[in-house]
């Protein structure tokens, strides 16, 4: 079992950093979507590293790796919220790129360490 604490994890952190990010860009939407798509962005943000700190608490690698998939998800979840954003106008195709090239990064990582903590199971 990989027993590490959930804050020394760097998908943790790459994951937390992509969450702040998001939150500060929507500000910016629409009020009137405040319960909407904002509501749903910033919860699949904060769902990323919070399935991978859940998941790290977990009492096996196959546990984890579960949560580690949830978190892949979220992110993908996420990833269609933003291209809706972009579609609507309220962010710009270079803050979509740039939050793409955040995520990319963050969805190659989470394969990996998935694909470690499966091989250990």
């Amino acid at each position: 079992m990989i027993k590490l604490p959930f804050k020394k994890l760097q998908v943790w952190s790459k994951g937390m950093e992509l969450a702040k990010k998001i939150f500060l860009i929507t500000k910016s939407f629409p009020k009137e979507e405040q319960y909407g798509i904002t509501s749903q962005i910033r919860r699949a943000s904060v769902s990323v590293p919070s399935n991978i700190a859940e998941g790290s608490q977990r009492g096996s690698d196959k546990e984890f790796a579960r949560y580690i998939l949830i978190s892949k998800g979220s992110l993908a979840e996420l990833e269609t919220q933003l291209i809706l954003s972009e579609d609507f106008e309220y962010i710009t195709s270079k803050k979509l790129n740039d939050l793409s090239l955040n995520m990319s990064e963050l969805q190659k990582m989470l394969h990996s360490f998935h694909i470690k903590l499966t091989a250990t199971s």
